[in-house]
């Protein structure tokens, strides 16, 4: 007899048919669904809500994000004319006006249409130095795995007889102008189990990729293998290959193009970043090395070649605290390193700079000290950048501006642009909370809304948890138009799992400890209940992939805390998910359900099994991208299946393209997140 999947029955599933993403099938009753969805919920409100956005996501104010290659400053710019975008280019002087002159590089819109195919824009790899070829990275629909093909920038055309690799998830970098290092699942044989590339080949111009010799190889089982091109003085760049064992683990080794040379005598689970003469590293965990103790999460600096030496005295130039904790950190160039902190969720930035074999630290000015502050290399390449930055500063309140920072000069940063304000801020205010978790910990919140908010606020809920991702309170003009220019409250909780206080957030979140993540969010929305914001049945969560898992937790472990809930892009089939698409690339973060061990508590959060008739759970909009080729359709196809099975209110809605994301295109976007908007406040009576 077969069964709904529960813990019971954990492999008896009636509804593996619905993992075809293609299958006439699964299709058709997909596709029925989603229509029932967007006819219950596309009234006044959500047509409202899809203008609203797109006219956000269209609007000609927006800010153009730019890079310096060569002479040019370049950005990729998608409005309503333009839905899949033009790559484009101008001079920093035309781009300082206020008002540039643009060049269009390529016009995707006018490409898809010329050749009948879905393209989305991927990316774009122009070759150091010369910037006068480039490989361009195309997808069929929004799909992690792309297309490359050369193209010349100076005649603005795709290169006949250039070099072209078909579709696959696939790295690609420029060794010299006929020579490309190439890491790809393209091929029998040529994809670990998580599908991403096994081997990297070098590929010289004018022969066959498949004949192309291949230099480094990982085993089947590891998530993935990497290269990093290493720029030097004589011309011949290095290689840095990586092993990538799983999420959090990878084996250096450095090379030349004919293979690795030299292991990198490291931790596996520490984050590196090289120069040619320089070597910073983040150990994960605690690391002993000739006596002395480094913290997880601090940032090492020495010398290479003392290092290669067998020298092991490295400077630490950021200690972590209970509350400080690294973002990122990358070289600017050989002799500036950038660190990236966390204080207590406020942005800090310090380049660290070499004074023979020490290093001293310069704070960066003119940055703000509440909000975000994101800050990288104005110059694309390392080795040709001037030592100037670029900065997106932004808070719930404030739409972001963009800064061009000189630190060598330590002058007051420039404004480039400032993004439009998209809705009315009067009355609104941001404070910061903190819930109490099972366990005692204390669980951080920012919400928005209007002073005094109290009684049944109608409030928006939402928070990731996962792979030491932190979320930081930027503006999102979508919720400031569609929610709390209405009157709502906005809260995002800082949950485990994420990266708001480094690796040890983080760690308490994975694995078994994805279960406390979850109540750590619970926890925030019992504690706006507490305080008199709102009721359970107003408020209104919304998740995406890994926050999605977290959505479809808080369906059957904390029904009674929501009024609604929106479902997206998720991972809920955690007996399967190994087997489904990138699924096997994250057992480091959730574990492996065919071992006893892992699934004695992965079981437990299992939404997809866990979920039963007898519980009163509360109406469910999940929404997944059939082109998702990240997280598998099916995950949301299935409990939508097994739920409606059960007599619960669920819906489902799944355009056909899209990828790992909202759409493929703006259009799209407003669409999903409009109908997520108007389910919410529908169902828990907000209309």
């Amino acid at each position: 007899m077969s069964h709904l999947p529960d813990l019971d029955h954990p492999d008896d599933d009636p509804y593996l048919w619905l993992e075809e993403i293609e299958g006439d099938r699964a299709v058709e009753w997909v596709d029925a669904e989603s229509a029932k969805t967007l006819a219950a919920f596309s009234g006044t409100g959500f047509e409202a809500d899809r203008a609203a956005l797109l006219a956000i996501m269209d609007s000609p104010e927006k800010l153009p994000y730019v890079s310096r290659r060569g002479d040019h400053l370049y950005n990729y710019w998608i409005d309503a004319a333009q839905p899949k975008g033009l790559w484009r280019r101008t001079t920093f002087a035309s781009f300082r006006s206020g008002t540039p002159e643009w060049q269009t590089v390529l016009d995707l819109d006018a490409l898809a249409e010329a050749e009948g195919e879905d393209w989305i824009w991927a990316g774009p790899s122009t070759l150091p130095g010369t910037h006068d070829i480039a490989m361009i990275a195309l997808s069929v629909g929004g799909g992690d795995a792309t297309v490359l093909r050369e193209f010349d920038m100076e005649s603005r055309t795709f290169i006949p007889d250039g070099f072209t690799l078909p579709e696959a998830k696939t790295q690609a970098s420029w060794y010299d102008r006929d020579t490309l290092i190439v890491a790809s699942a393209l091929g029998e044989g040529m994809a670990t189990g998580s599908g991403y590339a096994r081997t990297v080949r070098v590929w010289r111009r004018g022969t066959d990729f498949v004949q192309a010799k291949i230099v480094f190889e990982v085993p089947e089982d590891h998530l993935a293998c990497g290269m990093e091109i290493i720029p030097t003085e004589s011309g011949k760049p290095l290689v840095l290959y990586g092993d990538v064992i799983d999420f959090f683990h990878t084996d250096d080794h450095l090379g030349t193009v004919d293979g690795p040379v030299t292991p990198l005598d490291l931790p596996s689970d520490a984050t590196k970043r090289m120069t040619e003469t320089a070597l910073a590293i983040k150990p994960r965990t605690d690391w002993t090395v000739e006596g002395t103790t480094h913290p997880s999460d601090a940032v090492l600096v020495i010398d290479y070649a003392r290092f290669a030496a067998g020298e092991r005295d490295f400077q630490c130039v950021f200690t972590p605290g209970e509350r400080l904790s690294i973002s990122h950190f990358y070289w600017l160039r050989d002799d500036a390193l950038m660190v990236c902190a966390l204080d207590d969720m406020r942005p800090v930035h310090t380049i660290w700079r070499r004074d023979g074999d020490r290093w001293t630290p310069e704070k960066v000015a003119g940055l703000p000290e509440i909000g975000t502050a994101y800050v990288w290399p104005f110059d694309t390449d390392r080795e040709e950048s001037d030592g100037t930055l670029l900065a997106n500063i932004e808070d719930p309140l404030t739409p972001a501006s963009l800064l061009h920072l000189q630190p060598d000069e330590q002058a007051a940063p420039t404004l480039l642009r400032r993004a439009p304000v998209h809705f009315d801020t009067r009355g609104l205010v941001v404070s910061r909370h903190e819930a109490i978790s099972t366990d005692g910990e204390r669980i951080p919140y920012i919400q928005v809304g209007p002073q005094g908010a109290s009684g049944d606020a109608p409030v928006h809920l939402t928070g990731y948890g996962g792979f030491g991702v932190p979320m930081l309170p930027g503006y999102n003009a979508g919720i400031g138009k569609t929610w709390l220019e209405r009157g709502g409250v906005s809260v995002t909780a800082n949950i485990r799992g994420g990266g708001e206080f480094g690796t040890r957030w983080h760690e308490a979140g994975r694995l078994a400890g994805k279960r406390l993540s979850h109540d750590d969010f619970a926890a925030v929305a019992a504690d706006l209940v507490e305080r008199g914001i709102t009721v359970p049945g107003r408020i209104a969560a919304e998740g995406g992939s890994n926050g999605g898992h977290l959505i479809a937790n808080m369906l059957t472990r904390y029904p009674d805390r929501f009024g609604a809930l929106f479902c997206t892009i998720p991972l809920i089939d955690m007996r399967r998910y190994t087997k489904l698409l990138a699924g096997a690339s994250w057992m480091a973060e959730y574990g492996d359900p065919d071992k006893p061990e892992d699934w004695e508590y992965l079981s437990q959060m299992s939404a997809y099994h866990t979920a039963r008739s007898d519980a009163d759970y509360p109406p469910t909009l999940i929404a997944t991208a059939r082109k998702d080729d990240r997280v598998h359709p099916g995950h949301a196809r299935k409990m939508v299946a097994k739920l409606k099975a059960m007599g619960h209110g669920a819906w489902l809605y799944e355009p056909p393209a899209g990828g790992h994301g909202y759409g493929k295109d703006n259009a799209e976007r407003a669409t999903f997140t409009a109908l997520g908007y108007a389910f919410l406040r529908d169902r828990i009576g907000w209309t």
